[in-house]
């Protein structure tokens, strides 16, 4: 089996782990990895963000996210608000009774990368990190 094919397969492999844990570490709090991901991402992004480029920067269908940002909002924890000069596009905002929930997600993804990643040392990630954001690059821009 060639590097690239060992590679990509560990890549696959780490990638599905990684989601599968931390959904089951979620789904005990009784949230969902998407869900937290958009709460997250918001949180990130105090100025509001489009549904677009939250869409894909979570890399979900559009009906699939409205889905979830109507039952975020009906729970009061974004806000819509229309986007001047353009009709059709809303700036999704998080609203101040999600801080305390993205807070929580925030303690259980980092105590889950503590727990995963804290015996690797600090070089070996920064160079797993500018190696995978080489990959990232090349596949976003179709190279």
């Amino acid at each position: 089996m060639s590097s690239r094919t060992q590679f990509t397969e560990q890549l696959r492999r780490v990638s599905l782990r990684w989601r599968t844990r931390f959904d089951a570490e979620l789904r005990a709090a009784g949230q969902t990895l998407t869900r937290a991901n958009v709460l997250r991402f918001l949180a990130r992004h105090p100025d509001g963000v489009t549904q677009r480029e939250l869409a894909e920067h979570l890399m979900v269908e559009h009906p699939t996210l409205v889905r979830m940002l109507d039952a975020l909002q009906e729970q009061g924890l974004i806000a819509r608000r229309p986007i001047e000069g353009n009709r059709r596009a809303n700036s999704l905002h998080l609203l101040p009774a999600a801080l305390p929930m993205v807070a929580e997600l925030e303690a259980t993804f980092a105590a889950e990368a503590e727990r995963v990643l804290g015996d690797i040392p600090p070089e070996e990630l920064e160079r797993a990190t500018r190696l995978l954001r080489r990959i990232a690059e090349k596949l976003e821009d179709g190279s």
